[in-house]
């Protein structure tokens, strides 16, 4: 948030996220949100001058982290907030504890699951899930009221937002890894892309360092979840709606049939990328 000539004046208060309130509020300078991710936040105009103009600027580089940065008089300038005079007093106060995030458990087996791109002369040519193509037979089948952790494996340059759909789920935490070490491993084992039948190396022996918690402004109920490159992403995922107090593999405690069809879908938000085989089905078992 930017006055004329005084970048970086405005706070940025985050109270929310995909799914709800954050267990307390979150002070920022600023807030980096992937395609499909939501921010609930709050901006406090109060110490601003009638009449003062305040810019929301991106400042991401695209592809995310390491492309091309926006033009500051163009696409870096999103939104101009006008500060006028109040017509009503603002009694509103932000509470210090917003929400109780349940610490969830996992009842099923551990899934490795790998963000993949297939090269070609000029550049990438598809994204892939997992090595998969969209229309390969469903792999992500997970029992309805069970909770599953998902180790999401960026072996591309780019940073993807990954999507699940019916759920709400938790960052668990991000680590590095040996990206090139694994890829090498990871292309001996699946020489052609794409493929029915992946085999993903144990990601354990390429790890680097310890794994780095969630940001406080990550700590809650989240749809989409930043994937960053040469790091493995961690959620854990419950199939369940969010009000439940606990959970039973096969028994559903949603209103209606998750396992009924078509079923759901997860997949890399970047428009360009879900519609370019970066997207997989996702098949609830009673």
């Amino acid at each position: 948030m930017e006055q004329e000539a005084q970048p970086n004046n405005l706070p940025i208060i985050q109270i929310g996220t995909d799914g709800g309130y954050l267990p307390s509020p979150v002070v920022l300078r600023e807030l980096t949100l992937a395609p499909g991710e939501r921010a609930d936040v709050v901006i406090d105009f109060s110490r601003m001058a009638v009449g003062a103009r305040i810019l929301l600027m991106n400042g991401a580089k695209a592809p995310y982290p390491n492309g091309t940065p926006p033009d500051p008089r163009t696409t870096a300038q999103v939104m101009q907030f006008r500060v006028v005079p109040l017509t009503t007093p603002d009694t509103s106060v932000i509470p210090a504890v917003l929400n109780t995030i349940p610490t969830l458990t996992p009842d099923s087996p551990k899934r490795t699951l790998t963000l993949v791109e297939l090269m070609g002369p000029g550049g990438p040519l598809a994204m892939y899930l997992d090595g998969k193509r969209w229309d390969a037979a469903a792999s992500e089948m997970p029992h309805v009221g069970s909770t599953e952790v998902w180790e999401i494996v960026n072996l591309t340059a780019d940073t993807h937002p990954i999507h699940l759909h019916l759920v709400q789920f938790q960052l668990l935490n991000r680590q590095r890894f040996q990206v090139n070490k694994y890829l090498k491993a990871y292309m001996m084992q699946n020489p052609k892309l794409p493929t029915d039948a992946p085999a993903n190396p144990p990601i354990d022996p390429y790890l680097q360092g310890k794994p780095m918690p969630p940001a406080p402004n990550e700590r809650g109920w989240k749809d989409t979840i930043q994937a960053h490159p040469g790091e493995v992403t961690r959620i854990v995922v419950r199939f369940a709606p969010i009000d439940a107090s606990q959970s039973t593999p096969g028994v559903n405690l949603y209103p209606f049939d998750p396992a009924a069809e078509p079923g759901y879908v997860w997949h890399c938000h970047i428009l360009e990328h879900e519609d370019n085989e970066m997207m997989r089905p996702l098949k609830i078992q009673p």
